[in-house]
C-alpha cells in the first residue's frame, strides 16, 4: 500500500480551516494541530513540530481574523500576533527544508483606492484601508517573505493564495467580533425571535463585497495543491462579482423568513466603497466556485440553526 502524502494545515480550527480539513482527499494525511498541542507564536515550537513530522507540504491558514469591530478595536494585536504566526510558521518551514508552503493572505492586503476589480500586482501599490490595516500588514509581510525565499532559492516554492471575503460553516455567529453575514444572520435571527422590526446597517449599504462560501474555497485550494507545480506564485481566489451590503443584508433576511426594516447609521465606518477581486488568473487553472449567495446563505443558517444556538 501506498504510504499517504503528510500534510500540515495550521490554523486548523478557524472556519477556513475546518472547512479545508471537511474537503481533504483520502489520500492525504492531513495534520491538523490546535492551539492547545502548538503555539505557533513561538518559533522553535513551531519549527520542532515541523522537523517532528517531515510534511511534504504546509498549509497556513492560521491567524486572528475578525470583522471591522474587532480590527479597530485591537489593532496591536492583530499586527502583532499575525506577523508573528506568518513569519514564524514560514521561517520555521524554511529552516526545516519544506519545499512547499501554501499560505493564505487577505483581500485587505489591497489597497483602499485600488481600481476593482483589484489584481494580484496591486499588492503594496498604495495606502490601505484604515479599519483593519494591522491585519493587511502582517498579511503583506508573510507573503513578501514567501517571495523571498523563492527568489534566493529556486528550489523552494512558497506560494499564495489571496481569497476574497468568506462564510460559511463554522464561522463565528457575534454580532460584535464577526464578518459580515455571519454577523447579519445573527442579528435578523435574533430580531424576528425578538419581534423587532428594524435592523441596523452601518453606513448606506451601498458599498460592495464578495463574499464567497468558503467549502468553495476548500476545493479549489485542494484542486490547487493537485497541480501545486503549475499554479502560479500569487493568486487571487473568489467568485469575479460582487453584491452591495443591502443585498446582502436582503438576501438574508429572505432566507431567515423575516421582513424588516432597514435603518442606516451614516455616522459609522464602512471600510472600502468595492473589494472585488480579479479572478484571472483563476479561471486560467480552471478553478471556478459552485455555491451561489442565497444557497450559500441556506447552507450557513442552517449550520448556525444546528449548533450556534443549541
Amino acid at each position: 500500500m501506498q504510504q499517504a502524502e503528510t500534510i500540515i494545515l495550521f490554523g486548523a480550527s478557524g472556519m477556513v480551516g475546518q472547512n479545508i480539513a471537511d474537503a481533504t482527499p483520502k489520500h492525504i494525511r492531513l495534520l491538523t494541530p490546535l492551539s492547545k498541542e502548538l503555539n505557533l507564536l513561538d518559533f522553535e515550537q513551531t519549527k520542532n513540530y515541523i522537523q517532528k513530522h517531515k510534511p511534504s507540504l504546509i498549509i497556513h491558514s492560521a491567524g486572528i481574523v475578525g470583522g471591522i469591530h474587532a480590527n479597530i478595536a485591537n489593532p496591536v494585536k492583530f499586527l502583532l500576533e499575525n506577523t508573528d504566526m506568518g513569519r514564524n510558521v514560514v521561517w520555521a518551514a524554511y529552516k526545516s527544508g519544506v519545499k512547499k508552503l501554501l499560505n493564505l493572505g487577505s483581500s485587505c492586503m489591497y489597497p483602499r483606492n485600488g481600481q476593482n476589480p483589484l489584481k494580484e500586482e496591486y499588492v503594496l501599490t498604495g495606502e490601505l484601508e484604515p479599519t483593519n490595516e494591522g491585519y493587511a500588514i502582517a498579511k503583506i509581510f508573510t507573503q513578501r517573505l514567501c517571495a523571498f525565499i523563492n527568489q534566493e532559492n529556486s528550489d523552494f516554492s512558497y506560494k499564495t493564495i489571496i481569497p476574497c471575503n468568506l462564510y460559511g460553516k463554522y464561522d463565528k455567529f457575534s454580532t460584535k467580533e464577526s464578518h459580515m453575514i455571519p454577523a447579519v444572520i445573527r442579528k435578523i435571527h435574533e430580531a424576528k425571535k425578538s419581534g423587532k422590526n428594524a435592523v441596523e446597517i452601518w453606513g448606506d449599504g451601498k458599498a460592495r463585497r464578495e463574499f464567497m462560501y468558503a467549502g468553495d474555497l476548500a476545493r479549489m485550494i485542494w484542486e490547487y495543491i493537485a497541480r501545486f507545480d503549475q499554479m502560479p506564485d500569487l493568486m487571487n481566489m473568489g467568485l469575479g462579482y460582487d453584491y452591495t451590503i443591502n443585498e446582502y443584508y436582503q438576501t438574508i433576511a429572505d432566507v431567515i423568513g423575516y421582513q424588516v426594516t432597514f435603518k442606516h447609521d451614516l455616522s459609522k465606518p464602512v471600510g472600502m466603497k468595492q473589494k472585488l477581486v480579479d479572478i484571472t488568473k483563476q479561471k486560467q487553472v480552471g478553478l471556478k466556485p459552485h455555491f451561489m449567495l442565497k444557497q450559500g446563505t441556506e447552507e450557513t443558517y442552517n449550520y448556525f440553526l444546528n449548533t450556534e444556538i443549541k
